[in-house]
């Protein structure tokens, strides 16, 4: 150890010796030296930190060896925007996959890929079409809850039926899902649970109350259900993910990508959100997944003061309102 210490040293001496006096005296200051330092112990703690997230979301054990033809994943959803997306991408890589879905697929589907109609807000719907899965493909071992609906109302206009939608397909069809195909998992002390929620679970915005409490609920089954896993069903090793995307272009926000322009904000393509659940089947590590990466202090918006978390709110439903603004204006301007 000794003797490795005084080689780096004297290979930094001697990479500091060939350069220009003046970088010299500039990574010698002690300013400079202890801003290194500085950096290096954030980097440590950073890497120390991640390292022990990763261990406690897997509760401290090991999935094994990922193996594709032991894996059957279903995909709520899966007919269009991010689930169409995934299945097209865990299909390249070999691995069975099931979509569920209440609409017929438009594109051809690879052969490891197989299709059933079903209604993610009935039980009695899910319930016929595992059935059917069960017999004709097994059981499946990776579940991803990304059915999702959306509709961009205030809370005086939106039509009951709407709100109730939401919550059905949003949340409620989590349980549902969750209560048909966890037990396989459970006996097999393998699988996977992924839960496609939002950032607005942790930040709510105008014209978006119904949206936003569905995927706030969505975070919280997710919590319970690791849980649930861990203590009441002696089930460490099937792994819980949950992703958090902000804007994702699909048909669910063409009011923004319609006036994107107008919106400014970031809205980023379904195969980002795919490579992020794709990576957490292949890794079968349990996590919590932010995107983008740059806005994962969204978690933190509830630890914060209540005059900070209102600031955020109102900085970023300022702009959906802006751009609403916009957008009636057009439209009149298109009346004339």
């Amino acid at each position: 150890m000794a003797s490795a210490l005084s080689l780096l040293q004297q290979y930094s001496q001697s990479a500091l010796a060939r350069l220009p006096p003046p970088a010299q005296e500039l990574l010698l200051h002690p300013l400079t030296q202890k801003a290194a330092g500085a950096l290096l112990a954030l980097g440590l703690v950073r890497s120390v930190n991640n390292r022990l997230t990763q261990w406690t979301m897997n509760n401290w054990t090991s999935a094994g060896r990922w193996t594709p033809s032991r894996e059957i994943v279903l995909v709520s959803g899966g007919c269009s925007g991010i689930g169409k997306q995934v299945v097209e991408d865990l299909a390249k890589i070999g691995v069975q996959v099931v979509i569920l879905d209440i609409n017929e697929p438009n594109f051809p589907l690879p052969a490891n890929v197989r299709f059933y109609h079903a209604s993610v807000t009935s039980s009695e719907s899910i319930a016929a079409a595992a059935a059917t899965i069960r017999k004709e493909v097994g059981d499946p071992t990776v579940l991803i809850n990304n059915a999702g609906v959306a509709f961009d109302q205030t809370i005086l206009d939106e039509p009951e039926e709407k709100i109730r939608l939401t919550f059905e397909v949003n949340t409620v069809s989590h349980f549902l899902m969750v209560r048909e195909f966890l037990p396989a998992m459970i006996r097999a002390n393998h699988g996977h649970v992924i839960t496609v929620a939002s950032m607005a679970s942790f930040v709510a915005l105008g014209e978006m109350a119904d949206y936003c409490g569905s995927k706030a609920s969505a975070l919280a089954f997710h919590e319970s259900l690791r849980q649930e896993l861990r203590y009441w069903y002696n089930a460490p090793k099937v792994r819980t993910s949950i992703i958090h995307p902000m804007w994702v272009r699909t048909p669910m926000i063409k009011m923004l990508t319609d006036h994107e322009s107008k919106f400014g904000q970031p809205i980023m393509t379904v195969q980002k959100v795919s490579d992020a659940i794709v990576h957490q089947i292949v890794s079968q590590n349990s996590g919590q997944v932010v995107l983008p990466a740059s806005k994962s202090v969204a978690r933190l918006v509830r630890a914060m003061p209540t005059w900070m978390q209102e600031t955020v709110r109102s900085i970023e439903a300022g702009k959906l309102y802006r751009m609403r603004l916009a957008q009636k204006a057009e439209e009149e301007q298109g009346k004339h």
